[in-house]
Protein backbone atom coordinates (compact mmCIF):
# COMPACT_ATOMS: atom_id res chain seq x y z
CA UNK A 1 0.00 0.00 0.00
CA UNK A 2 2.56 2.37 1.19
CA UNK A 3 4.92 1.79 -2.42
CA UNK A 4 1.62 2.21 -4.70
CA UNK A 5 1.09 5.61 -3.03
CA UNK A 6 4.59 6.82 -3.19
CA UNK A 7 4.64 5.34 -6.86
CA UNK A 8 1.19 7.57 -7.21
CA UNK A 9 3.25 10.60 -5.84
CA UNK A 10 5.86 10.25 -7.43
CA UNK A 11 3.93 9.70 -10.74
CA UNK A 12 2.00 12.97 -10.16
CA UNK A 13 5.29 14.84 -9.93
CA UNK A 14 6.53 13.81 -12.72
CA UNK A 15 3.35 14.76 -14.47
CA UNK A 16 3.26 18.30 -13.09
CA UNK A 17 7.37 19.05 -13.98
CA UNK A 18 6.65 17.73 -17.72
CA UNK A 19 3.53 19.79 -18.02
CA UNK A 20 5.69 22.85 -16.95
CA UNK A 21 8.04 21.98 -19.68
CA UNK A 22 4.89 21.53 -22.01
CA UNK A 23 3.27 24.74 -21.28
CA UNK A 24 6.51 26.44 -22.03
CA UNK A 25 7.16 25.43 -25.00
CA UNK A 26 4.12 25.25 -26.32
CA UNK A 27 3.97 28.44 -26.05
CA UNK A 28 6.72 28.89 -28.02
CA UNK A 29 5.66 26.71 -30.54
CA UNK A 30 2.36 28.73 -30.86
CA UNK A 31 4.41 31.76 -31.47
CA UNK A 32 7.00 30.86 -33.50
CA UNK A 33 4.73 29.41 -36.22
CA UNK A 34 2.16 32.20 -35.73
CA UNK A 35 -0.62 30.81 -34.27
CA UNK A 36 -3.09 33.04 -32.24
CA UNK A 37 -2.42 32.50 -28.52
CA UNK A 38 -6.43 31.48 -28.38
CA UNK A 39 -5.75 28.53 -30.46
CA UNK A 40 -2.43 27.81 -28.50
CA UNK A 41 -4.48 26.80 -25.21
CA UNK A 42 -7.37 24.88 -27.91
CA UNK A 43 -5.74 23.56 -30.49
CA UNK A 44 -2.39 22.75 -29.64
CA UNK A 45 -2.06 22.25 -26.44
CA UNK A 46 -5.31 20.14 -25.86
CA UNK A 47 -4.21 17.88 -28.78
CA UNK A 48 -1.09 17.15 -26.47
CA UNK A 49 -2.58 16.63 -23.26
CA UNK A 50 -5.05 14.83 -24.37
CA UNK A 51 -3.02 12.55 -26.24
CA UNK A 52 -3.51 10.00 -23.22
CA UNK A 53 -6.86 9.44 -22.93
CA UNK A 54 -6.92 9.64 -26.66
CA UNK A 55 -4.71 6.31 -26.90
CA UNK A 56 -6.76 4.57 -24.29
CA UNK A 57 -9.86 4.36 -26.38
CA UNK A 58 -8.06 3.68 -29.41
CA UNK A 59 -6.13 0.84 -27.81
CA UNK A 60 -9.47 -0.46 -25.95
CA UNK A 61 -12.06 -0.57 -29.26
CA UNK A 62 -9.36 -1.72 -31.65
CA UNK A 63 -6.88 -4.00 -30.04
CA UNK A 64 -9.54 -4.98 -27.28
CA UNK A 65 -9.75 -9.15 -26.95
CA UNK A 66 -13.58 -8.46 -25.91
CA UNK A 67 -16.40 -6.85 -25.75
CA UNK A 68 -15.57 -6.00 -22.24
CA UNK A 69 -12.36 -4.38 -23.35
CA UNK A 70 -13.76 -2.31 -26.08
CA UNK A 71 -16.17 -0.98 -23.56
CA UNK A 72 -13.60 0.55 -21.87
CA UNK A 73 -12.45 2.79 -24.53
CA UNK A 74 -16.58 3.76 -24.47
CA UNK A 75 -15.61 4.88 -20.83
CA UNK A 76 -12.92 6.78 -21.43
CA UNK A 77 -15.10 8.60 -24.46
CA UNK A 78 -17.47 9.65 -21.91
CA UNK A 79 -15.86 10.07 -18.73
CA UNK A 80 -13.40 12.55 -19.98
CA UNK A 81 -15.41 15.00 -20.62
CA UNK A 82 -17.11 14.53 -17.57
CA UNK A 83 -14.26 15.35 -15.21
CA UNK A 84 -12.96 18.44 -17.64
CA UNK A 85 -16.65 20.06 -17.31
CA UNK A 86 -16.84 19.40 -14.09
CA UNK A 87 -13.32 18.98 -11.63
CA UNK A 88 -10.63 20.89 -14.19
CA UNK A 89 -13.01 23.98 -14.66
CA UNK A 90 -13.79 24.16 -11.16
CA UNK A 91 -9.78 23.55 -10.48
CA UNK A 92 -8.93 26.82 -12.72
CA UNK A 93 -11.76 28.65 -10.07
CA UNK A 94 -9.96 27.35 -7.13
CA UNK A 95 -6.39 28.38 -8.22
CA UNK A 96 -7.83 31.76 -8.84
CA UNK A 97 -9.35 32.36 -5.37
CA UNK A 98 -6.08 31.28 -4.13
CA UNK A 99 -4.19 34.41 -6.09
CA UNK A 100 -6.73 36.70 -5.28
CA UNK A 101 -4.19 39.57 -5.85
CA UNK A 102 -5.21 38.80 -9.57
CA UNK A 103 -8.91 38.74 -9.18
CA UNK A 104 -9.16 42.74 -9.68
CA UNK A 105 -10.85 42.42 -12.91
CA UNK A 106 -13.33 40.10 -14.79
CA UNK A 107 -12.12 36.46 -15.10
CA UNK A 108 -11.85 36.79 -18.77
CA UNK A 109 -12.03 39.28 -21.26
CA UNK A 110 -15.12 40.08 -23.46
CA UNK A 111 -13.26 38.31 -26.42
CA UNK A 112 -12.50 35.62 -24.68
CA UNK A 113 -15.42 35.18 -23.19
CA UNK A 114 -17.51 35.18 -26.41
CA UNK A 115 -14.66 32.79 -27.75
CA UNK A 116 -15.39 30.21 -24.39
CA UNK A 117 -19.12 30.60 -24.84
CA UNK A 118 -18.80 29.29 -28.66
CA UNK A 119 -16.93 26.46 -27.50
CA UNK A 120 -19.28 25.69 -24.85
CA UNK A 121 -21.90 25.83 -27.64
CA UNK A 122 -19.87 23.57 -29.73
CA UNK A 123 -19.31 20.81 -27.17
CA UNK A 124 -22.57 20.70 -26.05
CA UNK A 125 -24.16 20.16 -29.85
CA UNK A 126 -21.78 17.71 -30.75
CA UNK A 127 -21.76 16.01 -27.28
CA UNK A 128 -25.71 15.69 -27.25
CA UNK A 129 -25.42 13.90 -30.18
CA UNK A 130 -22.77 11.25 -29.37
CA UNK A 131 -24.79 10.75 -26.18
CA UNK A 132 -27.97 10.41 -27.86
CA UNK A 133 -26.39 7.74 -30.54
CA UNK A 134 -25.86 5.97 -27.43
CA UNK A 135 -29.36 5.65 -26.29
CA UNK A 136 -30.07 4.20 -30.39
CA UNK A 137 -29.78 0.74 -32.15
CA UNK A 138 -29.56 1.08 -35.89
CA UNK A 139 -27.77 -0.54 -38.80
CA UNK A 140 -25.99 2.65 -39.96
CA UNK A 141 -24.64 4.00 -36.94
CA UNK A 142 -20.53 3.37 -37.92
CA UNK A 143 -20.76 5.47 -40.93
CA UNK A 144 -21.98 8.66 -38.44
CA UNK A 145 -18.14 8.47 -36.87
CA UNK A 146 -17.26 10.39 -39.95
CA UNK A 147 -19.35 13.07 -38.87
CA UNK A 148 -17.50 13.83 -35.46
CA UNK A 149 -14.04 13.75 -37.27
CA UNK A 150 -15.15 16.17 -40.01
CA UNK A 151 -16.85 18.33 -36.79
CA UNK A 152 -13.64 18.37 -35.29
CA UNK A 153 -11.71 19.19 -38.77
CA UNK A 154 -14.16 22.25 -38.49
CA UNK A 155 -13.22 23.58 -35.27
CA UNK A 156 -9.52 23.60 -35.77
CA UNK A 157 -9.99 25.35 -39.13
CA UNK A 158 -12.11 27.74 -37.21
CA UNK A 159 -9.62 28.36 -34.25
CA UNK A 160 -6.50 28.47 -36.54
CA UNK A 161 -8.25 30.98 -38.57
CA UNK A 162 -9.47 33.67 -35.68
CA UNK A 163 -7.05 35.82 -34.76
CA UNK A 164 -7.00 37.18 -30.32
CA UNK A 165 -9.22 40.19 -30.21
CA UNK A 166 -7.76 42.80 -27.67
CA UNK A 167 -5.73 41.03 -25.62
CA UNK A 168 -2.35 41.59 -24.89
CA UNK A 169 0.14 39.38 -25.99
CA UNK A 170 1.90 38.69 -22.80
CA UNK A 171 5.99 38.18 -22.60
CA UNK A 172 7.02 34.49 -22.87
CA UNK A 173 9.16 33.12 -20.00
CA UNK A 174 12.71 31.65 -21.64
CA UNK A 175 12.37 28.44 -23.29
CA UNK A 176 13.42 26.50 -20.35
CA UNK A 177 15.81 24.24 -22.29
CA UNK A 178 17.79 27.21 -23.55
CA UNK A 179 17.34 29.63 -20.97
CA UNK A 180 19.69 32.50 -22.16
CA UNK A 181 18.69 32.66 -25.35
CA UNK A 182 15.94 35.51 -26.21
CA UNK A 183 14.90 33.94 -29.48
CA UNK A 184 15.42 30.17 -29.40
CA UNK A 185 15.23 28.33 -32.80
CA UNK A 186 11.68 26.55 -33.34
CA UNK A 187 14.24 22.91 -33.18
CA UNK A 188 14.55 23.75 -29.60
CA UNK A 189 10.94 24.36 -29.08
CA UNK A 190 9.64 21.51 -30.45
CA UNK A 191 12.09 19.27 -29.28
CA UNK A 192 10.92 20.82 -25.38
CA UNK A 193 7.71 20.55 -26.25
CA UNK A 194 7.43 16.38 -27.35
CA UNK A 195 10.16 15.34 -25.29
CA UNK A 196 7.70 16.86 -22.26
CA UNK A 197 4.93 15.28 -23.86
CA UNK A 198 6.64 11.83 -23.76
CA UNK A 199 7.21 11.89 -20.65
CA UNK A 200 3.70 13.18 -19.23
CA UNK A 201 2.18 10.42 -21.85
CA UNK A 202 4.28 7.49 -19.56
CA UNK A 203 3.98 8.93 -16.23
CA UNK A 204 0.05 9.51 -17.06
CA UNK A 205 -0.29 5.86 -17.74
CA UNK A 206 1.78 4.89 -14.61
CA UNK A 207 -0.34 7.11 -12.43
CA UNK A 208 -3.45 5.36 -14.45
CA UNK A 209 -2.00 2.11 -13.05
CA UNK A 210 -1.32 3.23 -9.07
CA UNK A 211 -4.69 4.55 -9.30
CA UNK A 212 -6.89 1.15 -10.55
CA UNK A 213 -3.77 -0.86 -7.88
CA UNK A 214 -5.19 1.55 -5.04
CA UNK A 215 -8.85 1.14 -5.43
CA UNK A 216 -9.05 -2.19 -4.37
CA UNK A 217 -7.09 -1.75 -1.86
CA UNK A 218 -9.33 1.47 -0.46
CA UNK A 219 -12.50 -1.82 -1.16
CA UNK A 220 -13.36 0.17 -4.25
CA UNK A 221 -15.44 -1.88 -6.86
CA UNK A 222 -13.23 -2.16 -10.15
CA UNK A 223 -16.20 -0.25 -11.99
CA UNK A 224 -16.31 1.92 -9.54
CA UNK A 225 -12.73 2.86 -9.91
CA UNK A 226 -13.11 2.41 -14.06
CA UNK A 227 -15.51 5.14 -13.83
CA UNK A 228 -14.48 7.41 -10.86
CA UNK A 229 -11.23 7.50 -10.63
CA UNK A 230 -9.48 6.45 -13.65
CA UNK A 231 -10.66 9.37 -15.93
CA UNK A 232 -9.45 11.70 -13.07
CA UNK A 233 -5.97 10.42 -13.37
CA UNK A 234 -6.48 10.65 -17.68
CA UNK A 235 -7.28 14.26 -16.93
CA UNK A 236 -4.42 15.21 -14.85
CA UNK A 237 -2.28 17.06 -17.65
CA UNK A 238 -5.14 19.21 -18.50
CA UNK A 239 -5.97 19.87 -14.83
CA UNK A 240 -2.00 20.76 -13.81
CA UNK A 241 -1.47 22.81 -17.14
CA UNK A 242 -4.59 25.05 -15.66
CA UNK A 243 -2.89 25.24 -12.65
CA UNK A 244 0.10 26.47 -13.87
CA UNK A 245 -1.04 28.83 -16.43
CA UNK A 246 -2.93 30.23 -13.69
CA UNK A 247 -0.36 30.55 -11.22
CA UNK A 248 1.18 32.20 -13.83
CA UNK A 249 -1.90 34.87 -14.22
CA UNK A 250 -3.11 33.10 -18.25
CA UNK A 251 -6.23 32.28 -17.31
CA UNK A 252 -7.51 32.50 -20.36
CA UNK A 253 -5.13 29.77 -21.97
CA UNK A 254 -5.99 27.30 -18.90
CA UNK A 255 -9.68 28.02 -19.90
CA UNK A 256 -8.85 27.72 -23.63
CA UNK A 257 -6.26 24.24 -22.88
CA UNK A 258 -9.84 22.77 -20.99
CA UNK A 259 -12.42 23.52 -23.51
CA UNK A 260 -9.96 22.59 -26.54
CA UNK A 261 -9.59 19.02 -24.77
CA UNK A 262 -13.22 18.49 -24.32
CA UNK A 263 -13.70 19.18 -27.87
CA UNK A 264 -11.17 16.70 -29.02
CA UNK A 265 -12.53 13.85 -26.95
CA UNK A 266 -16.39 14.67 -27.88
CA UNK A 267 -14.86 13.88 -31.34
CA UNK A 268 -11.74 11.74 -31.99
CA UNK A 269 -12.29 9.13 -29.29
CA UNK A 270 -16.53 8.74 -29.88
CA UNK A 271 -15.45 8.79 -33.80
CA UNK A 272 -13.35 5.65 -32.97
CA UNK A 273 -16.06 3.79 -30.38
CA UNK A 274 -18.97 4.63 -32.94
CA UNK A 275 -16.72 3.12 -35.43
CA UNK A 276 -15.36 0.00 -33.84
CA UNK A 277 -18.11 -0.67 -30.65
CA UNK A 278 -21.91 -0.68 -30.95
CA UNK A 279 -21.59 2.46 -28.81
CA UNK A 280 -24.61 1.89 -26.45
CA UNK A 281 -24.28 3.39 -23.21
CA UNK A 282 -24.98 1.60 -19.86
CA UNK A 283 -26.83 3.27 -17.04
CA UNK A 284 -23.68 4.44 -15.52
CA UNK A 285 -22.33 6.32 -18.88
CA UNK A 286 -25.89 7.80 -19.48
CA UNK A 287 -25.85 9.41 -15.97
CA UNK A 288 -22.26 10.82 -16.91
CA UNK A 289 -23.24 12.40 -19.92
CA UNK A 290 -26.11 13.55 -17.82
CA UNK A 291 -23.87 15.27 -15.54
CA UNK A 292 -21.80 16.39 -18.22
CA UNK A 293 -24.53 18.40 -19.71
CA UNK A 294 -25.71 19.94 -16.68
CA UNK A 295 -22.22 21.27 -15.57
CA UNK A 296 -21.33 22.68 -19.32
CA UNK A 297 -25.06 24.17 -19.50
CA UNK A 298 -24.70 25.60 -16.40
CA UNK A 299 -21.12 27.39 -17.76
CA UNK A 300 -22.75 28.31 -21.00
CA UNK A 301 -25.45 30.31 -19.12
CA UNK A 302 -22.87 32.02 -16.47
CA UNK A 303 -20.86 32.90 -19.91
CA UNK A 304 -23.83 34.26 -22.07
CA UNK A 305 -24.82 36.74 -19.06
CA UNK A 306 -21.23 37.74 -18.94
CA UNK A 307 -21.57 36.45 -15.08
CA UNK A 308 -18.43 33.95 -14.77
CA UNK A 309 -16.58 34.78 -11.68
CA UNK A 310 -13.82 32.29 -9.97
CA UNK A 311 -16.30 31.46 -7.09
CA UNK A 312 -18.82 30.75 -9.57
CA UNK A 313 -16.97 28.13 -11.75
CA UNK A 314 -15.26 26.65 -8.57
CA UNK A 315 -18.41 25.15 -7.57
CA UNK A 316 -18.88 23.04 -10.79
CA UNK A 317 -16.28 20.92 -9.15
CA UNK A 318 -19.54 19.70 -7.14
CA UNK A 319 -21.17 18.33 -9.66
CA UNK A 320 -18.66 15.34 -9.90
CA UNK A 321 -19.71 14.47 -6.02
CA UNK A 322 -23.28 14.44 -7.30
CA UNK A 323 -21.94 11.97 -10.05
CA UNK A 324 -20.76 10.03 -7.82
CA UNK A 325 -23.35 9.95 -5.38
CA UNK A 326 -25.80 8.65 -8.30
CA UNK A 327 -22.95 6.00 -9.49
CA UNK A 328 -23.09 4.63 -5.63
CA UNK A 329 -27.17 3.34 -6.41
CA UNK A 330 -26.19 2.18 -10.09
CA UNK A 331 -23.53 0.27 -9.85
CA UNK A 332 -24.78 -2.19 -7.29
Amino acid sequence: MLLTVFFLLLSALLIYFSCEYFVNGIEWVGKQFGVSRNATGTVLAAFGTALPESVVTFVAVIFGRDAAQREIGVGAAIGGPLVLATIAYAVVGWALLAHKARQSGPLLSPAAGRRLTSDQKWFMIIFALKAGLGLLAFAYKPWLGVFFLLAYAAYVYQELNTADEGEADDELEALKCRPHERNPSKVWSLLQTGAALVVIFFSSQFFVHQIEAIGPMLGLRPQLVALLLSPIATELPEILNAVIWVRQGKQTLALANISGSMMIQATIPSALGIFFTPWLLEPALAWAALVTMLSIGGLFYLLKREALTAKKISIFGLLYAVFAGGLHFIVR
